[in-house]
This record gives C-alpha cells, structure tokens and sequence, in this order.
C-alpha cells in the first residue's frame, strides 16, 4: 500500500493533465495542420509534413508540462501525416510500400523528440530549484552573521546598565542610544528579510498601483533625515507628476535601503541626492546619489550578491554586510520589470533603478 502511494505522486507529476496544456497541444497542432494543407496546395509533391509534425513534438513538450502532450502530439501527428499529406489524401492507407518502416521511424524520432525535451525542461526546472535552495541557504547565513553583533552589542550595554546601578546618567543615556541603534538595524534586517523572502515566493503578486514617484521619493527622504540627522538631503523631482504602477511599500524599502548603503559605506558621505524622472524609453528612473569615498571597482561585479561582503574592512562587525539590503533592492526591482544598475562618479557613488511607466498612467 505505502508503495502505490509513493508511486501515485510521481506519476502525476510525469503525465499531468491540465486544460491549458491540452489547449495549447490543440492549437499547436491546428496549426501544424493548416500549415501543411497550404504548403501542399502549392507544392503537393513536396515532402515537408514530417519534419513540420517533428517541430510540432518538440514545440507541445516545451511549452506543455510532463510527458503525456509531447507523446499524444507524436503520436496524432502519425495520424494527421497519414490522413491528410499522405497519397491517398484525405483517407487512411496502410497498405503503401515502405510505410511501416517510414511511419514506425517518423512516430519513433517523434517519442525520442519529446522525451528528451521533456527531460531537459524537467532538468532546467531542477537546476533552478537547487539554485533556490542555494540563494536561501547563502541568505540564512549572512542574515545568522549579521544579527550576531547587533545581539552581542544589545546584551552588553543592557548588562552593562542593569549591572552597574552607579553608571552616570550620561553613561546610562549613551549604552541605551546605542541598543536603540542596534533595534533599529535589526528591525531593518527583518524587513529586509521578510521583504526578499515576499518577492522569492512562488504564489507572491506585488501590489501595484499607480502611484506618484515624488511622493514615494519624498517620504523616503524624510524618514532618512531623521534617521540620519547628519547627513544633508536633497531631493530633485519633475514639474510634470509621474505616475509610476509599484508596490510604494516596497519601492520605499529599496530607496531606504540604498541611502542606508550610501550612508554606511559612503564612510565619507555627508550628502545625499534623490532624483527621479521619465526616461526617453518609457521609464521612471530614481536615483539615490552620494559625496562619499565612492565603490571599490572589485566589488561592482557583486553588488548584488548575497554573500558580498567588506572583507577589507577589519571592524568585525556584522552591519558592514551590504549584501542583503542590495540584493533585496535587486529582487524588488526585478520583480517590478525595472531594472538596477550601481556606478561610480567623480565625487562619489550612485544607484539608479528604474521601473516601467505605462503612458496612460503617466501624467
């Protein structure tokens, strides 16, 4: 019994049904036919039927899931060279010299075609799968590296306040400012997590609704002002209102992680510049542009990676990991249809992403 039952899901999983599929094995088919008849009105000595039903295999098991459809689309394309491009037409005949051996090795590279295709779609699914487990495993453990400070540094200036009950006020206020830091990053890193987590999900829809860029650009611009009262910001929008489809909560989470980047890696940064506008080609471009020390020319190639990390950096701390924040900007991005690029200026760094603007939503 425990047999059948292991055997049950594997069977399903290699010969599916479902109604698209058998729609689209039928129209690839109609069309194979209706191909064919006007190419034998033109020509009809030619001999294209067969190799046409061949591509008509390999196309129904690329675009159709499992076995099932490549094998049936082999098998009534036998049957459609038979009736309707073999001499008599329009009629079955088995009875023409040579035809066993013909319509036996037709139907056999047919099943051949099929199945490797078949198997090489299930391959590729495979390997994207594995790709998955991978990038989740990389993100575990940079997400595992970079709260183990933060902890460290929270229990220790909490320890330090409830362990010594004559610190000063001033030490008091300095300890408790720094577990507020250190929450506060964590709560980022949460979010982050939680965000790139959303956006990896198979079932996940981003929430997009028109929505208009300067108010996204601004709101991210003033919680960056109080959340880094150092540092001096700018914000540059155009007089026409841009109305851009997003998911604002999202969009906002990418700005505020890549001022967060500029401030944090910028070492140097004093000045922040936000921009956005309308591209030639139809897309709104934000920009986030710092005065910083600018990105090492090794990391470019990485920016987005998981696993990227200032190695160069000795501090040991964990927050100098950019990896995460950066790659969730890239995963949001992508999953809007925009694209993220990074480049260095003569004064700094800046990150420009861009999303697709639909022109009846743009004003």
């Amino acid at each position: 019994m425990s047999n059948s039952h292991s055997k049950r899901p594997r069977f399903s999983e290699l010969f599916p049904f479902s109604f698209r599929d058998l729609k689209i094995t039928l129209l690839i088919l109609l069309v194979a036919v209706t191909f064919c008849i006007l190419l034998q009105r033109m020509e009809p000595s030619a001999g294209f039927s067969m190799p046409v039903f061949v591509l008509t295999v390999l196309l129904t098991s690329w675009l159709t899931n499992g076995y099932f459809w490549g094998l049936l689309s082999a098998v009534l394309g036998v049957i459609a060279v038979n009736y309707f491009f073999t001499y008599p037409f329009w009629s079955f005949n088995l009875t023409i010299t040579g035809y066993p051996l013909s319509f036996l090795t037709f139907l056999s590279v047919s099943i051949i075609t099929s199945t490797l295709t078949t198997k090489t779609r299930q391959l590729d699914k495979l390997r994207l799968e594995n790709e998955k487990i991978r990038m989740r495993a990389d993100l575990l453990r940079s997400v595992s590296h970079d709260i183990r400070t933060p902890l460290t540094s929270i229990i220790g200036s909490t320890s330090a306040v409830l362990d010594n009950p004559d610190l000063s006020t001033e030490d008091r206020r300095t300890l408790l400012q720094d577990v507020k830091q250190e929450a506060q990053w964590l709560i980022r890193v949460v979010e982050n997590l939680l965000s790139i987590t959303r956006i990896g999900s198979d079932q996940a829809e981003l929430a997009k609704q028109p929505e208009p860029a300067e108010e996204v650009l601004a709101e991210a611009a003033q919680k960056a002002r109080k959340r880094l009262p150092d540092i001096k910001f700018s914000v540059e929008v155009p007089d026409d209102l841009l109305m851009v489809p997003m998911d604002p909560i999202l969009i906002e989470q990418v700005l505020s992680n890549l001022i967060e980047n500029a401030a944090t890696h910028g070492v140097t940064t004093t000045a922040i510049h936000l921009s956005v506008k309308e591209t030639e080609d139809g897309f709104a471009a934000f920009s986030v542009r710092d005065n910083g020390r600018g990105i090492p020319p090794s990391l470019l190639p990485h920016l987005f990676d998981y696993s990227i990390r200032h190695a160069s950096t000795p501090t040991g701390d964990g927050k100098r990991n950019m990896g995460l924040g950066l790659s969730v900007c890239s995963a949001v991005v992508k999953a809007h249809g925009g694209r993220l690029t990074a480049r260095n200026h003569k004064d700094g760094a800046e990150f420009i992403f861009c999303l697709p603007v639909s022109k009846e939503e743009s004003i």
